[in-house]
């Protein structure tokens, strides 16, 4: 019989200025590690056994066992990106890295993929580092208590206690129960996008030019991999306002771009590159114990495979300037009731802000338009005169302080040169 390590009592250290942001994408704990059904028999087991080795556990993991079908139940996955200095990163970093203060990870990117019931929705919710919340107490995996506190920066929950505790804290926030989760780190975001070989993003406005992240590029498309894409998740200063808002806002722009490559034909045709992914993801992902199964991967992928693109949403979690500090900012409940409720009524999302936050990503201004489609005898008109159909729920118009876009948007880093 195991002793029960004694309870120790952590004290929070002060807030480091150079601690920066990296993101992976919510959708990626669902989508990415698709490729875990590319895979079977002795490889599944292996990919099992290494998932497992570094899985925690999560208070609402679901009961009922994985299965090769649809999940049936609406579901959430989080998914949280640290900065903590591995070793794929740490000679690049340099400073950032050899910082006494800086050995602790703190959750800088914390992304919440919300999954409807039929008819299928997936929407990402962002969570800016610096928002003011309450996190609650905490124990970590060496047996560490942290007391909880009513206000600190949600990016202080993974140092207080590990994934379940930024589990807990952001389904403390928003209500939302979550049974599944996994952390990536700076150099998993590296090898994780080698794995697919890189996204095309776009570069607008005056460009990119931010010496903090490592880049200086000029307008134009441009394939971002290794640490090229890690410095286009981390650019703050380069684009918009220059603040973690407008981060997000720029981060969307890539998650809506990997994701429609993920589901192109050139990831999903090739048996290689989806069996190279799956060996990538389950080496850079430490995952809950609810979610290190091949079996339930494949799972919650099926149930995501046909959300059309205008049904994927990606929206920063409303927030407000805190009063009490112009560098934080703390939760728009209003608002966030009005996101909240509409997922739980499985509703269409219609974006009424701009396109990103704080004028992070612009319209790309070389996507077409779309001309609307006169009726033909092959698509009549719809008849004015049927019953409306009332089992669907009906549009819901976010607030205007819910910034976002959807995956059939195509958009652009706003640079500011």
């Amino acid at each position: 019989m195991h002793a029960t390590p004694s309870p120790k009592h952590a004290r929070r250290r002060p807030a480091s200025g150079i601690r920066r942001g990296l993101s992976l994408l919510a959708i990626a704990a669902a989508v990415i590690v698709v490729a875990g059904v590319a895979v079977g028999g002795f490889y599944a087991w292996t990919l099992t056994n290494r998932l497992q080795e570094a899985a925690v556990p999560l208070k609402d993991a679901p009961a009922e066992p994985p299965a090769l079908s649809e999940y049936a139940e609406p579901f959430t996955v989080l998914v949280v990106g640290t900065d903590e200095c591995d070793d794929v990163v740490a000679a690049a970093f340099g400073p950032r890295c050899s910082d006494p203060e800086n050995d602790g990870a703190r959750n800088d990117v914390n992304m919440l993929l919300h999954v409807s019931a039929n008819p299928r929705r997936a929407t990402v919710v962002s969570f800016p580092r610096d928002l003011q919340v309450a996190i609650p107490e905490c124990v970590g995996t060496d047996g560490t208590v942290f007391g909880g506190t009513d206000r600190a920066s949600i990016n202080t929950a993974y140092e207080d206690g590990g994934l379940p505790c930024v589990a807990d804290t952001i389904s403390n926030l928003t209500g939302q129960s979550i049974p599944f989760a996994a952390k990536v780190s700076f150099g998993n975001v590296v090898n994780i996008t080698d794995a697919i070989g890189g996204i095309e993003v776009c570069i607008g406005g005056k460009g990119i030019d931010d010496p903090d992240a490592g880049i200086q590029w000029e307008p134009g498309p441009r394939v971002v991999k290794g640490f090229d894409a890690l410095a286009f998740l981390r650019t703050r200063k380069g684009i918009g306002d220059g603040s973690d808002l407008a981060r997000i806002g720029n981060q969307q722009q890539y998650m809506s771009r990997l994701v429609n490559k993920l589901r192109s034909d050139e990831v999903l045709s090739n048996p290689g590159t989806l069996i190279g992914l799956a060996n990538t993801a389950v080496n850079n992902i430490q995952p809950s114990e609810s979610l290190a199964d091949p079996v339930r991967i494949a799972q919650l992928a099926y149930t995501l495979k046909d959300v059309p693109f205008s049904d994927i949403t990606f929206v920063q979690y409303p927030v407000v300037d805190d009063p009490y500090d112009s560098n934080r900012v703390v939760p728009d409940e209003a608002s966030a009731q009005v996101l909240f409720e509409a997922l739980a009524a499985n509703a269409p999302l219609a974006i009424t802000g701009a396109e990103g936050s704080n004028g992070g990503v612009i319209a790309d201004p070389s996507a077409p338009t779309e001309e609307p489609t006169a009726p033909t005898e092959e698509t009549p008109a719809p008849d004015a005169s049927a019953s409306p159909d009332t089992s669907a729920a009906p549009v819901v118009e976010l607030p205007e302080n819910i910034k976002g876009t959807k995956a059939d948007q195509a958009t652009c880093s706003a640079g500011n040169g």
